[in-house]
């Protein structure tokens, strides 16, 4: 059994309680069982060595742990600030190198918690893109920047913001928790939260891999800190510590963006990971079967996770032929215990609210394609399943998507609207699509399937919602040298953009270096005509400055 300690400035400390994490599998085989064994397990029973029901531990941190955590973070940084640049991009390389050895383990560590495989896998490539050589050059060239102007040496460098705490998400924690390996080549200083849902994944993440590369590369020990307690009490001693610069919170919107304001007000910088409702272009010229493999794409993890497909555009041309192709393959999957090696649907959280926001979307107008209903992990059709079928809708005109819950506001449930704008010219339907996605109040990423340049050119230089845009590609896949989060809106705030954390949780700083330049004439050069030279001013006793 796996069991982790908190982990404040580079040591193991006495967890205040254990929290037992079972498979995900167990529940699903016996939910009664397993439920009796964790209620054993938090009342303070010892576990057996030999249940293989029990995935790990993770011991809760209190909030002097934390402050702890936070003061050593505040000591560390100033002097891993120290460290080369150079240096601390090798640091990212051998991560790299590392959580590619252990793929393996780390996606059975996540399958533990109950990702189902394909979608683990999914996650751990993204942390691998994330780290890439690729992707760490193409950040390096944005940290750094100098050039010769005259007798001056221009430098334009990214210094880090100092202490930065980081708060995952429930759904996909350990991955997104690992967004802070960036944030540590920057030069700042961490502390990562574990939630008590789902701790297991970060507490291997950081303890297996990232805590021991930073004491080889001779980090102070407060460089890192992992604790885990209970959220709200955590994040108000974050946004009150004199120690905190910078928090990195994953989330809904709606708290999300008052936690922004709240970081404001506190003087510190919010970096926001929150919702997302991707929408994807199909165009009449599409390669259907492709576009419709890419759309499929929403229903990993049965969509609840943010950057899966949440509505599409579909040419009324080749609307219906598009719809039977993506029911084809919608048809395909099918539920599962999460270590199946086909494993992609996962028992949805909010069941009551998937048939909800179904109901408002057919009396709204839209029509039932397939599915909307509760099936068991056998894929048997059932009033107590704990998986919901991939529900497909369509919605027939843009203003009549407008009303649609499904489409206009983020759905954390297998449902993917087809939305069919209304027969027109092809200048017409391209710019209002591109209308109604640059309506969207939510901004991640945005796809399209096209084959005409013209319409790619338009897509491209026209959207400007969202953090990334995909063109004739997985919707969500990663590329190695852009970033795997970030957006606009709903989904990052006021200053919310596509998310490299080195540059997000640094600032820039311009910096002159000057040689043989007389300050009282240098003064004034720029405003003169090219050849001119500056007068030397009148050394008089009182000047005005």
């Amino acid at each position: 059994m796996r069991s982790y300690s908190p982990y404040i400035a580079g040591r193991d400390a006495e967890p205040s309680k254990w929290i037992y994490c079972l498979r995900a599998s167990a529940l699903l085989d016996d939910a009664f069982g397993a439920l009796s064994l964790k209620r054993e397990l938090d009342r303070g029973a010892e576990p057996d060595p030999a249940d293989t029901r029990i995935a790990g531990r993770v011991g809760l941190s209190s909030l002097a742990q934390s402050e702890a955590a936070l003061q050593a973070a505040h000591e560390a940084q100033r002097q891993w600030a120290k460290v080369p640049f150079k240096e601390r991009l090798a640091f990212g390389a051998a991560f790299h190198a590392a959580l590619r050895d252990r793929v393996d383990e780390f996606v059975d560590v996540l399958v533990a918690e109950g990702h189902p495989r394909r979608l683990a896998q999914w996650e751990v490539a993204g942390c691998i893109t994330g780290s890439s050589s690729e992707t760490l050059a193409a950040n390096a060239e944005m940290m750094e920047f100098s050039q010769r102007v005259g007798q001056r040496e221009v430098r334009l460098v990214r210094k880090a913001d100092g202490v930065v705490c980081l708060s995952p998400p429930q759904n996909a924690a350990a991955s997104n928790s690992l967004l802070g390996i960036s944030a540590l080549i920057a030069g700042n200083s961490l502390v990562v939260k574990a939630p008590r849902s789902t701790p297991l994944g970060v507490a291997w993440a950081w303890r297996e891999i990232a805590a021991p590369l930073l004491e080889e590369f001779g980090a102070p020990p407060g460089t890192l800190s992992i604790v885990c307690g209970a959220p709200r009490a955590l994040l108000d001693q974050w946004l009150s510590s004199p120690y905190v610069d910078d928090i990195m919170y994953f989330g809904d919107s709606a708290r999300g963006i008052e936690l922004g304001n709240e970081c404001s007000r506190n003087g510190k910088k919010p970096v926001l990971e929150l919702a997302g409702n991707d929408g994807v272009l199909v165009w009449k010229d599409a390669e259907l079967d492709l576009a419709a493999r890419a759309l499929s794409e929403c229903f990993y993890g049965s969509s609840q996770i943010c950057m899966v497909p949440k509505y599409v555009l579909a040419h009324p041309d080749i609307a219906d032929e598009l719809t039977a192709r993506l029911v084809k393959l919608v048809e395909q999957l099918r539920p599962g215990r999460p270590e199946a090696e086909d494993a992609v649907l996962s028992p949805v959280m909010k069941t009551a609210d998937f048939f909800t926001v179904l109901e408002e979307s057919l009396a709204a107008g839209a029509t039932l394609v397939r599915g909307g209903e509760r099936m068991d992990y056998d894929g048997t059709i059932s009033s107590s399943g704990v998986f919901v079928t991939p529900t497909v809708l369509r919605v027939d005109g843009l203003q009549a998507a407008e009303q649609v819950r499904a489409v206009r506001e983020e759905t954390f449930f297998p449902m993917l609207p087809v939305v069919v704008p209304s027969p027109a010219s092809d200048a017409e339907i391209l710019q209002d699509a591109i209308a109604f996605i640059n309506g969207n109040r939510y901004g991640l990423r945005n796809s399209l399937w096209a084959r005409d340049p013209g319409v790619i050119d338009a897509f491209c230089d026209e959207v400007g919602n969202g953090g990334l845009l995909k063109i004739n590609d997985s919707h969500l896949g990663f590329v190695p040298s852009l970033p795997t989060h970030g957006g606009t809106g709903l989904t990052g705030g006021v200053f919310g953009e596509c998310n490299f954390p080195m540059l997000r949780t640094s600032h820039l700083q311009g910096i002159s270096i000057a040689t043989d330049v007389t300050p009282r004439i240098s003064v004034f050069d720029s405003a003169l005509p090219p050849g001119q030279a500056a007068v030397p001013a009148p050394e008089t006793e009182g000047a005005t400055r």
